[in-house]
């Protein structure tokens, strides 16, 4: 279970920090993400969502999960946008992480270094079960990963895969339970 910190104060400043919410599809990460958004907002904290431009799935807008949750969040086109739109506020959330481009490692960075905090959520590993696009430099710069497991749909163990379910070669592919499914291990490599 993830316990949150707390924000400290040092002279007059704010610490921030990176926490990435990381794992396959299905496996609870917008939900996560939404679930500790909601808590800050309770707690009367400032807090700026974005997500990219590009994942229409459920919404334009809002971020919505796979159980249909949802929270109002602000598409943007590329990374460097969130450091111009997050103003003043305590902290930012970013759903699908993974799609964003090579600057939001820094970012990421300069925002937790003006004191946000920082919630991100992304696909870990792409359809080919290798690492998703700046998320292994978000990993390894979050004082905070939390690591989310979906069910496979194969044989009811842990599952960390996202397979896909469709022929296509691209790397990007939005889609829902018509075009992936979660897999463990060894489901996945049964089908690769």
């Amino acid at each position: 279970m993830f316990i949150e910190p707390r924000m400290e104060k040092k002279m007059g400043h704010r610490s921030g920090w990176i926490e990435v919410i990381c794992g396959s599809m299905f496996s609870g990460k917008t939900e996560e993400l939404i679930r500790r958004l909601n808590r800050a907002a309770i707690a009367k904290q400032q807090v700026e969502i974005f997500k990219p431009s590009t994942d229409v799935r459920y919404h334009e807008e809002d971020i919505v999960s796979h159980n249909r949750q949802r929270i109002p969040s602000t598409p943007v086109d590329k990374a460097r946008d969130i450091l111009e739109l997050a103003g003043v506020c305590e902290v930012v959330g970013i759903d699908e992480a993974q799609f964003f481009d090579a600057d939001l490692p820094a970012v990421v960075n300069q925002l937790a270094n003006d004191g946000k905090r920082v919630i991100l959520a992304g696909l870990d590993m792409d359809s080919q079960g290798r690492p998703f696009g700046p998320m292994p430099t978000l990993m390894a710069l979050a004082e905070y990963v939390t690591k989310v497991h979906a069910i496979c749909i194969q044989c009811g163990e842990v599952a960390h895969y996202s397979y896909r379910k469709v022929p296509n070669e691209e790397q990007v592919l939005l889609g829902e339970k018509d075009s992936y499914e979660a897999r463990c291990r060894a489901c996945f490599l049964a089908e690769s």
